[in-house]
């Protein structure tokens, strides 16, 4: 894929994003626009499927609204509150001291800067510009594996880790697209491009694609 049809297949892969399933945590942004529930379910996703994570994140928003919530319950609640995600013991843990770093460091907010973001439990780069594109509309790139093999199947980029392809991504993307091209290629990462056996005969953009990596 050449950098100057970037435009063409943004577009395209607009038009049929409302036929795919949205990613959970762009759902959850999209009706909230609240930085500190994109930040809690993306936490909450990771190593859990995204129908899981739909329920239990609307289970957990009827009892959490702030850091302060999550501090007046007890671990064993939090356990109850976020079950069956996976690793759900240890995230129990996690957002307590998340909430107490919250409430000490950044007076009860989630902060707006990528250094800081990195500092709390649980946040590497993806969760943290998640938060940024999603939950504040700063311009951020989400780099997650559907995002890494896409693009990498693209030949738009050729790296070997997520953090490549972000600086890789920032340097050919224009910044308008940084916020939106997570939520598009998981949706279209989950129907179309799946990891195994790519769906090439159904997809809208195929005449763009270099095919780096497909048999």
């Amino acid at each position: 894929m050449k950098e100057s049809d970037i435009p063409k297949v943004i577009e395209i892969l607009k038009k049929h994003y409302e036929s795919w399933e949205a990613p959970v945590v762009t759902l959850v942004a999209q009706h909230t626009n609240d930085p500190f529930r994109v930040l809690i379910c993306a936490l909450l996703s990771t190593r859990t499927k995204d129908e899981t994570t739909a329920k239990v994140c609307q289970k957990f928003f009827k009892k959490v609204k702030t850091p302060e919530d999550i501090l007046r319950l007890s671990t064993e609640q939090l356990e109850e509150l976020i079950y069956p995600v996976g690793f759900y013991r240890n995230k129990a843990k996690q957002l307590k001291e998340l909430a107490r770093i919250l409430i000490e460091d950044f007076k009860g907010r989630v902060p707006d800067k990528l250094e800081d973001l990195l500092k709390l439990p649980g946040v590497g780069r993806k969760v943290a510009n998640l938060v940024l594109s999603d939950g504040y509309g700063i311009p951020a790139i989400c780099v997650d594996t559907h995002v890494h093999r896409i693009t990498n199947r693209w030949c738009l980029v050729k790296t070997k880790t997520p953090h490549e392809t972000e600086r890789e991504l920032m340097r050919k993307l224009p910044k308008e697209y940084w916020i939106v091209i997570n939520r598009l290629l998981v949706a279209f990462g989950q129907r179309i491009c799946t990891p195994q056996k790519p769906k090439c005969d159904l997809c809208p953009i195929e005449e763009f694609c270099g095919k780096c990596g497909v048999g």
